[in-house]
């Protein structure tokens, strides 16, 4: 057996065990891609190796986006932004049979893509909605279920910081921009999927739909709501005109949403201390996942583990249709036990080469692997957005499955379009002539 099949062996099988044995993720990564390189070189350089590999990861300009969006995310939960956002979607359809859950949709998708974050908008949401639901006649784990499924939706519809990891993670093969643009269709598809199996319960189980609000309270809902949806056209329209980065367009969100929330009259300039200190916290956990995570994934290039990969799937199996559907499995399966960055920073480097060598564009694979990804987030035991929203909905995670379950269906059903028809994802940004 050779030296590399070795390596590859200690590597997963060490990586494994520190995960089943309950070591934090980024830690399982730094250390067992270290024991990797001690079998072809000697200790203290490969300590040194993983520390310089860890450190040139993190020295990138376009990730200062990331900690940018992070605390526009808490100033626009503090702000008092997904009060108003709630407030515009149930008088849109908060009539519609059920229609508190298709309130928490619609709030959903709309405060994660201004946040970019699944975690705030399940809390900010979950704790606005879920209370309200229940006194209306709503099973309290139905509403869970509903907010932790729609909250993935921010994960695809831009601004997302996963999409710029992925872009990070592509090695420059898929632009932020395009991935920005393509995130519209599929994360606007997985709110339909779930209003549809929302729907099909809410009539099975007769659930109660809201008074139809005035033509004249719709309005003075939107008209509160509209400086919050403006952020979405500054954002993502000044990336797409070239007229700032996704990085100035973090931080012009940061300004944006502080100015928001003083004027809202919601937040305070003593606000900005533990909004801050929160913000920091979350950025040094997600850095850290990143720094680890491109450690690894030079290792893998360095063991050549990509092209062995390639070559193995696509010699052995000739049908694209069969590859795409091995390679979601394993994603699916590696969602369950595994946060979202470093699974984007560990498994790009190996399946885009595969999936671009059967003619998939780099960018509907961004689109597969992080809806693939927001599927595994849902999930036991590792699903951190499951753990949140039923937490905040304070119901144990147990009674959350059941109605839980034909909402991820539905979510994979809008995965295997998206992997089998390219231009629900490339349409848009060929549109925009971002990508050819």
């Amino acid at each position: 057996m050779s030296i590399e099949i070795i390596s590859i062996i200690v590597l997963f099988v060490s990586f494994i065990g520190l995960l089943a044995y309950g070591v934090p993720v980024a830690y399982s990564i730094g250390i067992s891609t270290t024991l990797t390189l001690i079998l072809n070189i000697v200790f203290f350089p490969s300590v040194t190796t993983v520390a310089q590999r860890m450190t040139t990861g993190i020295d990138n300009f376009a990730l200062l986006a990331i900690p940018f969006f992070i605390l526009a995310g808490e100033l626009m939960n503090r702000g008092g932004i997904a009060k108003r956002l709630i407030d515009f979607a149930k008088s849109l359809i908060g009539s519609l049979p059920g229609g508190l859950a298709y309130v928490n949709i619609i709030s959903a998708m709309l405060f994660g893509a201004i946040s970019g974050s699944a975690i705030a908008a399940a809390s900010a949401i979950g704790s606005t909605l879920t209370d309200k639901m229940e006194s209306e006649g709503y099973p309290r784990e139905f509403s869970a279920a509903v907010n932790i499924s729609s909250s993935t939706t921010g994960l695809l519809i831009p601004p997302s910081n996963v999409l710029i990891i992925f872009a990070l993670a592509s090695g420059g093969t898929a632009s932020v921009a395009a991935l920005f643009i393509a995130g519209y269709i599929p994360g606007m598809l997985v709110g339909l999927a779930i209003m549809i199996m929302v729907y099909i319960y809410a009539k099975r189980k007769g659930l109660p739909r809201a008074e139809r609000v005035s033509f004249k309270q719709l309005f003075t809902d939107f008209k509160n709501a509209i400086l919050s949806l403006t952020l979405l056209i500054i954002v993502v329209g000044g990336i797409v005109a070239g007229i700032f980065t996704a990085t100035e367009a973090a931080a012009i969100a940061v300004v944006y949403a502080a100015l928001l929330g003083f004027l809202n009259r919601e937040l305070k300039f003593s606000d900005f201390r533990p909004v801050l200190l929160r913000s920091a916290k979350t950025t040094a956990i997600v850095m850290f996942l990143i720094a680890t995570s491109m450690a690894m994934s030079w290792l893998f290039s360095f063991e050549g583990i990509p092209q062995m990969l390639t070559n193995a799937l696509v010699d052995s199996v000739s049908n694209p249709i069969l590859v795409f559907l091995l390679i979601n499995v394993i994603l699916l399966i590696v969602g369950t036990f595994m946060d979202m960055t470093p699974a984007v920073l560990i498994f790009t480097p190996i399946f885009l080469p595969v999936a671009m060598a059967l003619g998939m564009h780099p960018v509907q694979f961004g689109m597969v692997i992080v809806l693939n990804l927001c599927i595994g987030v849902c999930t036991p035991p590792v699903g951190t957005l499951l753990f949140v929203g039923s937490g905040v909905a304070k119901v144990p995670v147990t009674k959350v499955i059941k109605p839980l379950l034909p909402l991820l269906a539905a979510m994979t059903a809008v995965l295997f379009l998206i992997t089998y028809f390219s231009e629900i994802s490339l349409w848009l940004p060929r549109v925009f002539g971002l990508i050819d």
